[in-house]
This record gives C-alpha cells, structure tokens and sequence, in this order.
C-alpha cells in the first residue's frame, strides 16, 4: 500500500471514528467570543479583552483606520478601534485577525505548506470582500454583513489543517506534493465543518467550510458561501471557477465579469488584503 492510500486511509477512518485532532481556536479569539456573547459586556469591558493581546490590539486599531473602514479620522486606542468596529463585528474581526496564528508548525516543510494556505486563504479573503463590496455598491444591498464575509472566507481552507498535521507525520508524503493537494481537496471540507461545529460556530461558517467546494450545494438567495467561491475562483483555486462565475453572474452578483478586472476592484481587494499583512 503506497503512503498516500496509507495517509488517505488513515485520515478518513479518523474522521469516522472522531479521532482527528482537530485545531482549538486561539485562546483570545475564544475570549472575545465568550465576552461578545456577554449580555452585560460593554464597549470599554470589550476593549480590555481585546487589550490582553497587543497583537490583536494593534491589529483592531489598524482594521478601525483602514480604507476598508473609510474612515478619515484616525482612531489611536483600542477603545475607539472597537466603538468604531463595533460590539456585533468585534467577534468576527477579531477572530479572522486570529486566524493566521493557527498556520504555524514547528517542521519547516509543513510551515512552508502553512504560510503558502495561509497566503492563499488570505488571496480568497481579499477577493470575495472587494467581490461582496462592488456587489453591495451596484446594488444598494445591504442585508449581508462584512465581517461575516471576512470570517467565512476564512475558514474556508481550515479543514486542510488537521491534513497537513497528520502529514507531517509521514515525511514522503512531503515529496508528492500534488498527492497532498488530492487529499486536502478530497478531505478538507468534511474535515472543515467538523472544526466549525466543534468552535460552534453557526450554520453560515459550517456551510462554507464544508461545501463551498461542492457546487451542488446552493442557495436561491445570494448568500455568504458565494462571495467565497468568487473569492476562490478570482485568486484561481477553485477547480471549477469558471463556473463560479458563470452561476454568480446567472445569480444577479454581477453583470459583467469585466467588473473584476477594473482598477476600482483592484484597489479594494489590496485594501482588504492590506489588512492581514
């Protein structure tokens, strides 16, 4: 049996039997999850939570004054960066600016393998925020949130992780990479509801990590899991992506794929990928 049926194999009857070991979400993601879940929480009380990691407060801050916000007056306290953002998008912001604390390894060749998903997840991300913006801007449509967007867009490869965990486990998997592409492809949305499920997230995150994938799998209103799959046909990893964007088009997203090539377009994908730099 080659290794790759071996990691196929062994992969699988882990996720039936519920032994995957799958990835917790950043402890101070939790917190302000716990903490926005708060009844009694205000402003002031979320800004101490979100103060506990300098990182994410320096990120909050820099997210409050960025174009993607279009604000003119610069906010310098994490304070003002959560009033800005708000109480309901907090949680959201600051568990995607958490995210890329997950795609760490201490084996150089599966940190190479993290840093390239994380890279390509931020690619998705920055193209289906400008994708949900140019939409909202043509249409004046406002009932989906952005910072939704921005989450759902990011756990879209999150069930790769626990793939590439287990790999690392079997170094010559390393030396076929297209093999790994394969299970990943195969595994990864199963694999990705599971996480969603176990952070208990709701059903709009579930959804996108497990099916954006499967275009069988669709909505008759425009919702979160088709901005994602633009996102993912735009930065060209989406096997189907011409699809995509003929069943996006067909959907009322777009009118005329061009709009993705414009400078306008272009500008605001860079905003928004300006952000998890």
């Amino acid at each position: 049996m080659s290794t790759q049926n071996a990691l196929l194999t062994i992969l699988v009857e882990k996720i039936n039997n519920d032994t995957l070991v799958l990835p917790t979400l950043p402890a101070i993601a939790l917190k302000v999850r716990r903490s926005a879940d708060d009844p009694n929480i205000n402003l002031n009380g979320m800004a101490d939570v979100v103060g506990l990691d300098p990182s994410l407060s320096a990120r909050m801050i820099k997210i409050s004054n960025s174009a993607y916000l279009g604000r003119a007056v610069k906010v310098t306290s994490t304070t003002q960066a959560v009033t800005r953002i708000g109480l309901n998008q907090v949680k959201n912001i600051a568990t995607a600016l958490a995210m890329e604390q997950l795609f760490v390894s201490k084996n150089e060749t599966v940190k190479k393998y993290m840093t390239k998903m994380w890279n390509d997840t931020v690619d998705i991300v920055a193209n289906a925020m400008a994708a949900m913006l140019t939409y909202q801007a043509a249409t004046g449509k406002k009932n989906l949130s952005l910072d939704t967007m921005t989450l759902s867009a990011l756990v879209a490869n999150i069930g790769a992780l626990p793939v590439l965990t287990e790999a690392e486990r079997h170094d010559s998997v390393f030396a076929n990479p297209t093999f790994l592409d394969v299970a990943i492809q195969k595994l990864s949305g199963r694999i990705g509801g599971s996480i969603m499920r176990e952070w208990q997230f709701n059903e709009v995150f579930i959804q996108c990590a497990e099916h954006w994938r499967n275009l069988e799998f669709t909505e008759s209103s425009i919702d979160y899991i088709d901005f994602v799959r633009i996102g993912a046909a735009l930065s060209n990893q989406a096997d189907n992506g011409d699809e995509i964007l003929t069943l996006a088009q067909e959907k009322g997203i777009f009118t005329d794929v061009e709009i993705y090539q414009s400078p306008e377009f272009t500008e605001i994908r860079d905003n928004a990928k300006a952000i998890f730099a």
